[in-house]
């Protein structure tokens, strides 16, 4: 009884969102991000992607990580902006599973110096002590599959996250992977299976990316080398690279409209075209008064006889 009670707890705390979600209306997106302090972005290539767009969603991921074998724990925090206009299925899905909760407690499980940094597994968490996890570990998801989706803005740009699959195009489930350069050989117009789809890009925290991929892992232990062929490793880090929250917390703040002239407004409407009219009316009045005051009686004009 308690542990059905206990469960009960569990799904009105982390209430789950399913397949039919439609992104739009939550609360977040009344919060426009600050974005003053991003400074440790990318390196930029002249991609559509380079520019935050406004109204975009914003969402946050905290890791904490070993970079070497002797390194103190650092924790981190990096920032991805959703390109929601150019890749809407895509995101929607992404912003389902943070709503979800599902990444909070998972570790990165496959890290490649020099080309991706990848997670998005539910099912890759520590069991007792890392590197114990799931069998499942690096092949689970949620079940819930979306449709590949490309858009000519989009491509593997550093720091460009994209939806891992297996072979079938529309496989992409939740996991993620983060370009730690640019892998434009991932892009559709570059291979002969379709590619892989981009759907945002880091906006600050990229250094924290760079360090992850360089981590020491079960194919490089030394942490120094780089992997000459990373498509036949598993990457799986020596050290637990852990992701404690993934969180939406906003959107790309929207450009500010010019300040409007308020006397022009004012003019503009039917109360201030009236008032206009009725001064220039009274102006008007006042100006004949004065005139017909001041005028000199003149005797009429003498018309000269054309003969």
């Amino acid at each position: 009884m308690r542990v059905v009670a206990s469960v009960l707890c569990l799904l009105l705390v982390v209430p789950l969102v399913g397949a039919n979600y439609e992104t739009g209306d939550e609360s977040w997106r009344d919060i426009e991000v600050d974005m003053s302090g991003w400074n440790d972005g990318p390196e930029l290539e002249g991609s559509p992607m380079d520019n935050p767009r406004p109204g975009d969603a914003v969402l946050t991921i905290d890791v904490s990580y070993k970079p070497s074998h002797l390194g103190a724990e650092v924790q981190g925090q990096i920032v991805i902006e959703l390109f929601e206009e150019w890749a809407p299925n895509t995101t929607t899905n992404m912003i389902k599973n943070v709503e979800n909760q599902i990444y909070n407690g998972i570790f990165f499980h496959r890290v490649i110096d020099d080309f991706v940094t990848q997670a998005g597994d539910p099912t890759c968490k520590t069991l007792g002590v890392y590197p114990a996890t799931s069998a499942s570990c690096g092949s689970g998801g949620t079940g819930e599959t979306v449709d590949m989706e490309h858009h000519e803005n989009l491509s593997h740009v550093d720091g460009a996250i994209g939806m891992a699959r297996s072979q079938d195009p529309d496989s992409a489930d939740s996991q993620w992977y983060i370009a730690e350069t640019e892998a434009h050989g991932l892009d559709p117009e570059n291979r002969d299976d379709e590619g892989y789809v981009t759907f945002g890009i880091v906006r600050n925290g990229m250094s924290h990316i760079r360090a992850i991929a360089t981590v020491p892992t079960t194919d490089d232990p030394s942490g120094e080398e780089i992997v000459v062929n990373p498509a036949s490793t598993a990457g799986r880090p020596i050290w637990e690279v852990h992701i404690s929250k993934v969180e939406m917390i906003g959107v790309i703040p929207y450009v500010d409209e010019p300040a409007k002239d308020e006397t022009q407004s004012f003019l503009s409407t039917t109360a201030g075209k009236i008032t206009v009219s009725v001064v220039m009316i009274g102006l008007g009045a006042v100006g004949y008064v004065f005139y017909a005051g001041s005028r000199v009686e003149e005797p009429d004009a003498i018309l000269l006889d054309e003969n």
